[in-house]
């Protein structure tokens, strides 16, 4: 494969965490292990978060040093460039030229999670690429009309998503006239190494509870973006088990951390963890005896096929997943390693296999991420599918 030049679009320095660092940075090392010249970029007019006052703001110096730290940690470090639109003389990492130049001169852009509402600059790339990473809700503001969906996707070249059960026979997900390449969520495995610890204690996941105005209807029915739902439906999980869980998710409403915890579930706070993507973060994964979760509500009732990319770094360290069934079992193996449940019994079935014979689920985790999840075979397989190596 001859090396291409590659702009990857995203939102890691405005939404600085330890989740959308790491969808980034295995996009990222999995296409420049395979030679390319890759430059991560976020371009648009929306402030960042910044932790340090805890509010968005259109000072980017904590944004920038987030990039700055990410893109050397995985050896781009001169490959990066943050401008916030309207906002004078804020661009970094490259000069406002360079940066247009660059999107002239790529081979391809990929617009990952589609952070990024293509405007003229960027449009003048050759070939784009909408990597969709939460699918099914695009799908329904497209079936009802939405022209902003419309105009994002038409901006693209190629769809990809990962909904990877998309068009099967148990697939409820309207496809609207488009053919979806299908993609997945790579993992750098060299920097998820698996770490076997026979006395870890605690089935964990880490996540927001509720996430209130992205629900949406589509022929009557209303189909949530919030988790708290699925929560809802295994609240007496571990009244039912031996088990212990841990919840790295801070609840807005003191009612819902009181009815979790009454539960029987622990919970510890996300945000200061979220923030330490190199330390804190990895950590409690690797920490963790395993992973148990639940799946957003449209993804599960429409069975998407969708699988996080949380989910992809807990098979990566070694640690099984009992993950809510949204159909990833048709192009996923599950069994041994991985889980998917759809009922209270199929869940308590899976943690008590886990728990039978954990040091072979823990490799078995691990051999699934080797398989499936690989950064490099990951991205090549995509770059493939959409045409362009």
């Amino acid at each position: 494969m001859s090396g291409l030049r590659l702009v990857v679009l995203g939102m890691m320095g405005r939404v600085p965490f330890g989740g959308q660092t790491w969808l980034y940075l295995s996009w990222l090392r999995g296409l420049s292990e395979l030679g390319h010249d890759v430059w991560y970029v976020e371009d648009d007019s929306v402030w960042p978060y910044d932790p340090a006052v805890n509010a968005v703001t259109d000072d980017c110096s904590y944004a920038a040093a987030h990039l700055e730290r990410c893109m050397e940690r995985i050896g781009l470090a001169d490959r990066w460039a943050l401008r916030l639109v309207g906002s004078e003389g804020a661009c970094y990492g490259m000069s406002e030229s360079a940066l247009d130049g660059l999107y002239r001169s790529c081979d391809a852009l990929l617009n990952v999670v589609g952070a990024t509402d293509l405007r003229e600059e960027q449009l003048q790339a050759p070939f784009r690429v909408y990597v969709q990473t939460d699918p099914v809700t695009a799908e329904l503001r497209l079936a009802g009309g939405d022209a902003h969906t419309r105009e994002a996707f038409d901006n693209h070249h190629v769809i990809a998503t990962y909904g990877e059960n998309y068009g099967a026979d148990d697939c409820g997900v309207p496809m609207n006239g488009h053919r979806y390449v299908k993609t997945r969520q790579p993992v750098a495995l060299d920097l998820w190494p698996a770490v076997f610890d026979a006395q870890a204690r605690h089935f964990t996941t880490i996540g927001n509870y509720r996430q209130e105005g992205e629900d949406v209807v589509w022929r009557g029915d209303r189909y949530s973006w919030s988790k708290h739902e699925q929560w809802e439906r295994y609240i007496d999980l571990p009244r039912r088990t031996d088990q212990s869980f841990c919840l790295a998710m801070q609840p807005d409403a003191e009612a819902d951390a009181r009815r979790l915890r009454e539960h029987g579930w622990d919970l510890t706070p996300p945000l200061e963890m979220s923030l330490d993507p190199f330390g804190s973060y990895p950590g409690f994964i690797r920490a963790s005896r395993a992973e148990f979760t639940v799946a957003k509500d449209q993804n599960v009732r429409l069975r998407s096929g969708w699988f996080s990319e949380r989910d992809a770094c807990y098979l990566a360290s070694g640690k099984p997943v009992v993950a809510q069934d949204t159909g990833f079992g048709n192009v996923l193996p599950t069994g041994e390693g991985l889980f998917a449940f759809s009922t209270m019994e199929e869940a308590l079935t899976a943690i008590e296999a886990i728990n039978s014979d954990y040091e072979h689920h823990c490799e078995a985790a691990r051999a699934i991420a080797e398989e499936f999840f690989d950064a490099p075979g990951v991205a090549s397989r995509l770059l493939t599918d959409v045409g362009v190596a």
